[in-house]
């Protein structure tokens, strides 16, 4: 599913214009992308959380030559899935 999908999506819930639909998940994405650059946890209740997790740095290595590099510690974004998202079996 892609961005347009879920416009789509909203549209056939809520009537609404594809140009506003498009607003809607563009400022709702903007809004989850500010949260978790800010480093505050995103928890969707049945769907899940998204929380910014430190990464410790360490040592890589460069797949074409070989060579060791230096990984620098930053962040990542973990998902934990909700009760609800956990029970759906995939086929």
């Amino acid at each position: 599913m892609i961005k347009i999908d879920i416009a789509n999506s909203l549209m056939k819930v809520h009537p609404c214009s594809r140009a506003t639909a498009l607003q809607v998940v563009d400022l709702l994405t903007e809004r989850l992308k500010d949260a978790l650059l800010n480093g505050h946890r995103i928890e969707i209740r049945g769907f899940g959380v998204f929380e910014p997790r430190p990464r410790k740095r360490g040592m890589g290595r460069n797949i074409k030559t070989g060579a060791s590099v230096q990984i620098p510690k930053g962040k990542s974004i973990r998902f934990k899935p909700g009760k609800d998202l956990r029970e759906i079996e995939v086929a």
